[in-house]
């Protein structure tokens, strides 16, 4: 229990400020900074606030950040305005100045891509649009730019509970032509008391996603995938019972016959069911990095179930993401070698390299790819020199010694695999399969009853992750991921049945496959979504999307695979020590 409550500690502290820095007397300065702009379609698509030609002070002063801040894309800036704890006043003038045309063209394409701005106050996150773009008319496209904000301030006592912004529509800017323009901002601050308690004042970003029709819909899901888990539990427990029931009785009596008697069926292939696959190294690689990355999922659960990624905890998940993905590397090294070498591989260094690179590889090259595309656009997307360097060193002084230590672990374990029967010198040959029988369309078929019961939940969480929807209620995602494992785990356990039966011994890889194939269907959806449920454009919007949904799907492969496995592999041993094998 002393690592969990460590790990919960190391994040609140990270993404959680003391109470007693949030109390202000009147006239007292409250802080503000201004974060970022971008496309409102195109979230990964940000800038700094102060790319656009706003007022900027002398010296812009950039705020220190944690480091799933900078990963978040948060790059917060002292904003122009200066809003004191409960001061009151009207049309204060920003600046004045004179924006040249090249100004009014970076303001015109802003408006036109409907850029917003997003600023903090007291850590309270808010939003507004920099500008207008209404209906065409005659004389075709109007821009016009947003030249006066209005705040609108709630506090009770001596703690501000609430900020919303507004603008004056009556005082624009006329962005069509390109020609220089004298512009003074304005800003107005009105503050008003409420009787919210500190404690709640979050409560606002997350009610949105607990209203009623939505709830509606989030049990519909649950609902959806619970009867697809009973229908499929008591059809397999029906059939796969009576079934193997009989041919326990049959190989009981064919026991009794002649030897001359030939066998049929999956005790036909005793001898060579638990020959070891091909590919050994990477078959143990892959199991100790979806072990690992299941460790992962899990540990971001209990985090969330306890209430530490509340809404707009700055950079807390990806914090979060981070250092336990760093933090349970020694569990992917573990299982990795401990199982590579119950299959007696010999070469258990090489194997402990490919676990190390077998999903970090992949997402090294992806970042570098995107990072290089952020880099071009100058979006605040790109991560600076220094936190590269931070993570590297995560990596080298965290992540890669835990992963050797757990090797290690693995390597002096010295368990042995626990096989019923034993395996022949000389493997029987594969007898034809039916078309679907053969891989693809078997991992289609399993793929496809995980994914029926969580795709009405996957809107949600990618409306969450590539929109402006916020994702709370963590209970039913935890329920939903349950079902998700139950669900890969019996329809894994029933192809596997089904293979052995049909006289097909190579069961090993089959089982990784097919429990894995959820992933490929993630990806499709993410197409789907891309194309039917989303405004996303351009190049390094559409690069983020499907580079990043890559690497998620690639790991729910990797974890979803392992169950399967490790569920085929206990149904086989169970099914193998039942009957008298020579």
């Amino acid at each position: 229990m002393a690592a969990p409550k460590l790990l919960l500690g190391l994040v609140m502290l990270v993404g959680c400020a003391a109470a007693d820095s949030h109390r202000y007397s009147p006239g007292d300065a409250v802080p503000l900074y201004a974060n970022k702009v971008g496309p409102f379609h195109n979230p990964s698509e940000t800038y700094r606030y102060f790319d656009l030609p706003f007022c900027a002070p002398e010296k812009v002063k950039d705020k220190i950040e944690a480091l799933g801040e900078v990963l978040n894309g948060d790059r917060l800036v002292d904003a122009p305005y200066k809003l004191d704890f409960r001061v009151d006043f009207d049309a204060k003038s920003v600046c004045s100045r004179r924006l040249s045309k090249d100004d009014v063209v970076k303001f015109r394409h802003a408006v036109s891509k409907d850029y917003y701005f997003q600023m903090y106050y007291d850590d309270l996150p808010f939003w507004g649009f920099i500008g207008t773009k209404p209906e065409k008319a005659d004389a075709g496209d109007k821009y016009y730019l947003y030249r006066h904000i209005i705040f609108d301030i709630l506090y009770n006592n001596d703690r501000v509970i609430e900020i919303n912004v507004h603008t004056d529509q009556n005082a624009v800017v006329d962005l069509t032509e390109d020609k220089e323009l004298d512009v003074e901002f304005l800003y107005t601050a009105k503050w008003k008391e409420t009787q919210i308690p500190f404690e709640k004042r979050m409560e606002k970003y997350s009610s949105s996603s607990v209203m009623p029709h939505h709830l509606e819909v989030h049990w519909f899901s649950i609902v959806n995938s619970c009867v697809t888990v009973l229908l499929l539990t008591g059809f397999l427990a029906t059939i796969l019972m009576r079934v193997l029931k009989n041919d326990f009785v049959k190989y009981s009596h064919d026991e009794e016959e002649p030897d001359d008697q030939e066998e049929t069926g999956w005790k036909y292939i005793h001898g060579d069911v638990f020959r070891f696959p091909t590919n050994k190294s990477l078959f143990s690689a892959a199991l100790g990095t979806g072990t690992q990355l299941f460790a992962l999922t899990t540990f971001i659960f209990l985090l969330a179930l306890v209430g530490v990624f509340y809404p707009y905890n700055r950079g807390a998940l990806f914090t979060a993401l981070v250092v336990i993905y760093a933090l349970t590397s020694g569990i992917a090294g573990y299982s990795a070698t401990s199982f590579y070498c119950q299959l007696e591989g010999k070469n258990w260094v090489r194997n402990l390299l490919l676990t190390g690179c077998l999903f970090c590889g992949p997402l090294f090259l992806t970042f570098c790819f995107l990072n290089t595309v952020a880099i071009a656009y100058n979006s605040t997307a790109a991560l600076p020199f220094g936190t590269i360097c931070v993570i590297v060193l995560i990596w080298t002084l965290v992540t890669f010694p835990l992963l050797v230590l757990g090797g290690i672990a693995g390597k002096n374990s010295k368990n042995e695999f626990q096989a019923p029967c034993r395996t022949t010198k000389f493997p029987r040959e594969v007898p034809p399969l039916a078309w679907y029988r053969r891989t693809i369309p078997q991992m289609a078929m399993a793929g496809f009853l995980p994914f029926s019961a969580i795709y009405i939940e996957l809107y949600y969480i990618f409306a969450s992750i590539w929109g402006h929807r916020i994702y709370t209620i963590y209970s039913i995602l935890f329920i939903v991921f349950i079902i998700l494992l139950i669900v890969t785990a019996f329809i894994t356990v029933a192809l596997t049945y089904f293979q052995l039966t049909a006289e097909d011994h190579e069961w090993w890889w089959r089982s990784f496959l097919c429990g894995g194939s959820t992933g490929f269907f993630v990806f499709a959806y993410c197409l789907y979504y891309y194309r039917e449920r989303s405004d996303m454009s351009g190049f390094m919007q559409t690069s983020f999307f499907f580079g990043y949904m890559a690497c998620i799907c690639y790991a729910f492969f990797l974890m979803l695979g392992m169950v399967g496995f490790r569920a085929a592999l206990l149904f086989v041993r169970h099914i193998y020590k039942s009957i008298k094998c020579e």
